[in-house]
Order: C-alpha cells, then sequence, then structure tokens
C-alpha cells in the first residue's frame, strides 16, 4: 500500500511539474528550514519513486547488513555505478548486504523514509549509518546548528533501534569533505557528539577521518571525487570496506558462498 501511495504522489509530482533533483545533489529541494530531528520527506518526483523502489526493495530478499544514508552510501550499491557496485559486490558478497541510501538526503529525509516503511520488518542484523554531511553543506555551522545535526542522527539512531531491536549499529562519522575545507571544524564537531552515542555495543561508532586524511588534515590522494571533493572515490569506498569487513566478521562470521540480498536500485531518473 505504502508504495503505492508513493507512485501515486510520484505521478502527481510529475503532472504537476514538480523540480526532479539529481541523486547527487548536496541539497534537497523541499525541506529547507526543516528541524534535522524531525522527519521531513522529499517530495520531488524522482526521490518518491525511489521511496517506493526501496520499500519494495525492503521486501525481497534477505537483508542482514542494511546501509542507510544520503548519496555517500547511495553511490556504492547502486546500478548506474556499475564500477562501484562492482566494489561493493566484491567486498560484500554472502553478507546479504542491502544499500538504502539516497541522494541528498538530510538527516530529517533520512528518519522520514525509516519512519514511512524502508526499514519495517527488515530485522537486519547490522546497520550501517553515515548521515549529516548535507546538513554541514559547504558552509562552517554554529553551535546551535552543530547540535540540531547531531540530534539529528541520535534520532535516526532511536528510530533504527526502535524498528530493529536486535541489530547492531555501526554509526559512522561524517566523512571529510574539501569542497570548502572551512567545514571541517563543523564536520569534527559533530563527530564528537556522535561518538558520545556509541556504548561499544548496540552501538559502534567508526571514524575513518585518520584514513582519509593524513596527520595535518590534508585529504589523502585520490580517495575523494576530483570533480566535487565530497563523494568517495573507488579508492576511498575500498578504505571504508577494509575498515568494515573485520567488524562483519566479529558480528556475522565469514561471508557465505551464497548471497540472499534483493537486487541493486538506482536512480529512476536515469532509468527512464
Amino acid at each position: 500500500m505504502r508504495a503505492a501511495a508513493a507512485l501515486m504522489l510520484a505521478i502527481l509530482a510529475l503532472q504537476t511539474g514538480s523540480e526532479v533533483t539529481s541523486a547527487g545533489q548536496a541539497s534537497s529541494v523541499s525541506t529547507t528550514g526543516a528541524p534535522a530531528d524531525r522527519p521531513a520527506p522529499r517530495t520531488d518526483a524522482n526521490s518518491m519513486i525511489a521511496h517506493a523502489q526501496l520499500l519494495q526493495k525492503a521486501k525481497q530478499g534477505r537483508i542482514d547488513v542494511y546501509f542507510l544514508g544520503d548519496s555517500i552510501v547511495r553511490r556504492w550499491g547502486a546500478l548506474d555505478y556499475p564500477e562501484l557496485l562492482a566494489n561493493w559486490r566484491q567486498n560484500f558478497h554472502g553478507w546479504n548486504a542491502a544499500n538504502f541510501g539516497w541522494g541528498a538526503d538530510r538527516t530529517e529525509n533520512i528518519l522520514w523514509r525509516i519512519e514511512n516503511g524502508e526499514l519495517d520488518g527488515v530485522d537486519p542484523r547490522v546497520i550501517v549509518l553515515l548521515a549529516g554531511t548535507n546538513n554541514v553543506g559547504t558552509q562552517p555551522r554554529d553551535e546551535r546548528t552543530v547540535e540540531e545535526i547531531a540530534r539529528g542522527v541520535k534520532t535516526i539512531l532511536d528510530v533504527c533501534q526502535r524498528k530493529a531491536p536486535a541489530a547492531t549499529i555501526i554509526l559512522m562519522a561524517i566523512f571529510p569533505r574539501h569542497d570548502n575545507a572551512a567545514v571541517m571544524p563543523t564536520i569534527a564537531a559533530i563527530n564528537r557528539r556522535l561518538a558520545g552515542f556509541a556504548d561499544g555495543r548496540r552501538v559502534r561508532m567508526l571514524d575513518l577521518t585518520d584514513r582519509l586524511t593524513d596527520s595535518s588534515g590534508r585529504l589523502v590522494e585520490g580517495v575523494l571525487h576530483e570533480g566535487d571533493k565530497l563523494h568517495p572515490t573507488l579508492k576511498g569506498y575500498q578504505i571504508w570496506a577494509d575498515a568494515l569487513k573485520p567488524i562483519l566478521r566479529e558480528l556475522l562470521g565469514p561471508p557465505a558462498s551464497i548471497d540472499r540480498a534483493p537486487p541493486p536500485t538506482g536512480d529512476p531518473r536515469r532509468q527512464q
């Protein structure tokens, strides 16, 4: 029912000329000003169609590792990034991993998606969560906004624990971004607060900052896309995989020879 409703909304948006956004944009169209810790939908047609597809994906196959986040998550396991999808399969085949990232999502958009069916009934054993960089954007933020973004991530954690109480959550620190290096102190301040949400058991913090930057804070060469200095390259994603796999082995054991995860999805706009 929810999938059908989402598709109807998407069709209505197309008929009324609602703006279609790229999955790689750094800010959302419909949620400007929405609090980071309150669910808010992306109402553009492309996002609503993607939500309907992810609702269906949540009902298919077996999902032991549930990746949740924005475009940094989405690109890794998406049909429209075949090289990254091949890397995803190489690293996670046999662990039944499924990707529920969506481009340009802020914390409030991710909240809306999981409050509206994308995690219902999935019961994953592990959730990998990366969120918040789109709330930061390209400008430094004040203390009040830092606290609000951290609350947004905490609210996502709370919903994940409510809907998947048996899951261990791997909470990712927000990745470095160098489209404007002046935002790095803001990201560091948010990450310090995120670390306080981890208990080392149900919620484990994983911070890749020291693996993606050198001791002086400069990016390791080749880890972020040269064009936007935001999304990881194949090298950057492999660094992430190398950090995740020991944790997955600890929690799930070695990967099986057969993978039962649902098929990957992509950007609906690119499939037209």
